[in-house]
């Protein structure tokens, strides 16, 4: 297949309104499921042929898709993987068994489903639909395509109104929630949590990672209201982390069903809850009847892949990535970096979304960083440099400012010595284009 054509897909894709670049308006029309009903009936309900895992939360919900879809293929099954946003190529959000879709057949999913979109958007009877809305369409019917036993679903933004939520779920999962997205979502954890909740549907299991007691109060009530069990991180399934090397760190868990020891490559000590919420994830579809036995929970974490998440890209000196976004992340940073790594001194290079909390960010981060490069990412809902740069100068720390992360961070290993660090944060996209800068740069562990 040629690049041109390729790409004319994508230019196809992104041509639809695509509120990851763009602000969302409060309209009604934006949260309208029915659309969504109306253009799986004309391509045959593929979302309705596969088990389903949705997980929804404020940080850690691809971590955790990522562990159960990593778990779900070493146990046998064929399981496709649906996630938001990507790093470097769009083919990243649909995968099975941990293979991104092709070219081809990104290319061919879409001649096929063209004609039912744009007849939905013709009538656009609940409103048209957007870039995400076909994605996950385009997600569905390529899970159908492949005949998965099980699609794992990260949710988009919220719950309620996400395009993902139109099916009904063996389980629901709620990472930590915590104040982001705010102008959509509300301004509260109680007003969050309410969105994040709507994904919660009869005949499912709820498991909840760690949450402050405003959210857990919401996920206790739903799930009294809908009659479905709620199985809590911290409660009902319990473990630390009992070492970690640059690779990949140990865990001991207590499990409702059994115990493990186990070595997971994904580094931070946030992703502790992380890993407990996709055991105990798993442990319930155990108890449900599927073959889901304690080696490939083992087998299948050894193996899971997360990339841009407490990412180490160099070791002399440390550089490393980490897709923080809002304070709460930005503060869980801090202490894994705390843990984890000796330094001289630490560099460290931010750029974040316009839409984000950066004086929160920076109030949790500035206190370990002897200098700061700001840089932008090239997505079109980039913060100005400038404003980041106001926020810092309230510290008195030495500030830099750059164009794009491809000068940023050779300008901050200019400045480092082999016993400092080097951390890049405050946005996925800004990790995105560090990891390409690493590797155009010959970066190694």
């Amino acid at each position: 297949m040629s690049d041109s054509l390729y790409q004319q897909t994508l230019d196809y894709i992104s041509s639809y309104t695509d509120y990851e670049k763009k602000p969302m308006p409060h309209a009604a029309a934006n949260y309208d499921l029915r659309r969504m009903d109306e253009l799986l009936a004309r391509l045959g309900n593929p979302h309705l042929q596969a088990k389903s895992i949705h997980i929804a939360g404020t940080k850690g919900k691809g971590s955790i898709a990522a562990m159960v879809a990593a778990v779900l293929s070493a146990s046998g099954y064929t399981t496709g993987l649906y996630t938001s946003p990507h790093l470097h190529t769009l083919r990243e959000r649909i995968k099975v068994d941990g293979k991104l879709i092709s070219e081809d057949e990104l290319t061919t999913l879409v001649q096929k489903v063209k004609p039912e979109v744009e007849a939905v958007n013709r009538k656009a009877t609940y409103g048209k639909l957007t870039t995400f809305e076909l994605l996950t369409a385009l997600g569905f019917t390529y899970f159908g395509q492949k005949r998965v036993d099980f699609q794992v679903l990260e949710v988009g933004l919220g719950g309620t109104f996400d395009a993902t939520n139109v099916i009904t779920p063996e389980v629901c999962v709620i990472s930590n929630i915590s104040l982001d997205h705010t102008a959509i979502l509300g301004n509260t954890l109680t007003e969050i949590a309410g969105e994040k909740t709507g994904i919660i549907k009869p005949g499912c299991v709820v498991v909840t990672a760690p949450q402050s007691d405003d959210a857990l109060q919401v996920i206790e009530k739903v799930c009294l209201e809908k009659g479905v069990p709620l199985v809590r991180v911290g409660k009902d399934v319990l473990g630390r982390i009992t070492g970690f090397n640059w690779e990949r760190q140990q865990l001991q868990v207590k499990g409702k069903l059994d115990n493990y020891e186990l070595n997971v490559p994904l580094l931070g000590s946030y992703q502790l809850d992380n890993v407990l919420a996709a055991i105990a994830t798993l442990e319930v579809l155990a108890e449900k009847g599927f073959n889901v036995a304690k080696d490939n929970i083992i087998q299948g974490l050894v193996q899971v892949k997360w990339p841009g998440r407490f990412q180490i890209l160099n070791l002399h000196p440390i550089v490393m990535v980490d897709g923080a976004h809002n304070p709460e992340s930005a503060r869980k940073l801090r202490q894994s970096l705390e843990q984890y790594f000796d330094f001289n001194q630490a560099i460290l290079i931010i750029g974040a979304s316009s839409d984000k909390d950066i004086a929160g960010i920076i109030s949790e981060l500035i206190s370990l960083f002897n200098k700061v490069i700001i840089t932008r990412s090239i997505h079109p809902r980039a913060m100005a440099t400038a404003k980041i740069k106001a926020e810092i100068k309230k510290y008195g720390v030495p500030v830099q400012e750059t164009s794009d992360i491809s000068a940023a961070l050779p300008l901050a290993l200019d400045q480092a010595g082999e016993k400092d660090l080097i951390c890049i944060t405050g946005s996925l996209f800004v990790v995105a284009g560090a990891i390409e800068q690493a590797v155009r740069l010959g970066l190694q562990k």
